[in-house]
């Protein structure tokens, strides 16, 4: 059964950090390009980040460089997104996406961040 477990949400005021992470199981999680999207009320979900399956390769929104950093660890079967330097903006749930370079694609329930004062 294929599952995307995010976990590290939660309430943090603005300028302070969080770090996600998204484990995975049922896959081959070492084949799949992973990413972050998330979706703030009344909007729709954007990507915040990418990570090729072997970690050489990132990608991030213009709204979150310099401040998120995506990461993974495929002997865990986890990725990561450190935030930092949070902004009420970023309120949003934050989901995790699997896709194979064959099309496949997964996700996970999602967590929510709050970043309010």
């Amino acid at each position: 059964q294929v599952q995307l477990v995010e976990s590290g949400g939660g309430l943090v005021q603005p300028g302070g950090s969080l770090r996600l992470s998204c484990a995975a199981s049922g896959f081959t999680f070492s084949a799949y390009a992973m990413s972050w999207y998330r979706q703030a009320p009344g909007k729709e979900r954007e990507l915040v980040a990418g990570i090729t399956s072997a970690g050489g390769s990132t990608n991030y929104a213009d709204s979150v460089k310099g401040r998120f950093t995506i990461s993974r660890d495929n002997d865990k079967k986890t990725v990561y997104l450190q935030m930092n330097s949070l902004k009420p903006e970023d309120t949003a749930v934050y989901y995790c996406n699997a896709k194979a370079p064959w099309g496949r694609a997964y996700w996970g329930k999602g967590t929510l961040v709050t970043v309010s004062s």
